[in-house]
Order: C-alpha cells, then sequence, then structure tokens
C-alpha cells in the first residue's frame, strides 16, 4: 500500500512548498548502542538485530520524497513524533512564533506512526489535517479504523484533492 501512495504524498508536497507550508520529514531510528524503544523491540524482537537502523532503508527517506536541504529531518526513537524531539518547538516558530496551528499529516504506517502523532498533536492543541489517500496502513481495515477515529475524535479526515484545493 506504502509504494502506491508515493505519487499523491509528492503532490501534497509540492502543493504545500508552492502554498508556502513548511514541510518537516520524520524518520523512526533505533539504536544499536542500547534499546531506546525497549517495548518496541521487546514486541517485535526481529528489531534488536535489523531494521529500523541507523543507515538501513528502514530508516531512510525514499528518494521520490526526498527533502530540501532546508528541511527538517527529525530522528524520532518512538511511534509519535513529539515523544522526545524538537517536532513541537520546530512547529511553533518555523514561520515565527505561534503561526502554525495545524499539521498535515502524510506518511506511513498509518495506524501506528501517523495516528499517534496525530494524536499527541490534538493533545498539544494543534488542529490535524490526515490524508486518507496519503497514508499508508498495514492494511486496509487499520487504515480504515484510523481514519474513522481521526475524523470522529482528533482532526479532520479529507483527501489529497481536498486539501490541495484549500492551500
Amino acid at each position: 500500500m506504502a509504494r502506491e501512495r508515493l505519487p499523491t504524498i509528492r503532490r501534497v508536497i509540492d502543493a504545500c512548498r508552492i502554498a508556502a507550508v513548511p514541510v518537516v520529514y520524520t524518520r523512526h531510528v533505533l539504536r544499536d548502542d542500547f534499546e531506546i524503544s525497549p517495548l518496541e523491540t521487546a514486541y517485535q524482537p526481529r528489531l534488536r538485530a535489523a531494521g529500523m537502523r541507523e543507515g538501513s532503508d528502514g530508516t531512510a527517506i525514499v528518494p521520490e520524497l526526498a527533502p530540501r536541504p532546508a528541511d527538517p529531518v527529525i530522528s524520532k526513537h518512538r511511534y509519535d513524533a513529539f515523544f522526545g524531539t524538537p517536532l513541537d518547538t520546530i512547529l511553533r516558530n518555523i514561520r515565527g512564533i505561534g503561526q502554525v496551528d495545524t499539521l498535515i499529516i502524510v506518511g506511513t504506517v498509518t495506524n501506528i506512526c501517523c495516528e499517534s502523532t496525530a494524536r499527541s498533536a490534538f493533545m498539544r492543541d494543534l488542529k490535524v489535517v490526515f490524508l486518507s489517500d496519503a497514508n499508508a496502513g498495514l492494511d486496509d481495515q487499520s487504515h480504515n479504523a484510523t481514519l474513522a477515529i481521526i475524523g470522529r475524535v482528533f482532526g479532520r479526515v479529507m483527501t489529497a484533492d481536498q486539501l490541495i484545493e484549500q492551500l
């Protein structure tokens, strides 16, 4: 599901750039020297030795979505991109103090990292826009469940076309 979303995510990034909306990237990185996310590796033991390690494909931003040199790229160690990272500070200041009030979420995995970050943004009083066709889940059932709960409680769910029209 993730690869098929790349053209849509690319269109959203391009539209945001045209509208002068800052683009911030996150990547999930585990460490080799100690368990930075012990419950994650306890529940998924394969991550102790492979995947999501610095330099691995699991942490790379795909070339189709490559950041520009000035784009912030945040390495996170938990599903929630706010937890233990400078994301909140960056968002609160990237356009000037207090200018950003909305977070547009695109990426993977819909029901894990994207949903965790959306909920955390909501708890920080940021409006959440969650794009149904620019997020990719593990499967359709979990993807759709996340869209339902985000749209019901934590933000606005829309398509990339709807967002681009509003930008």
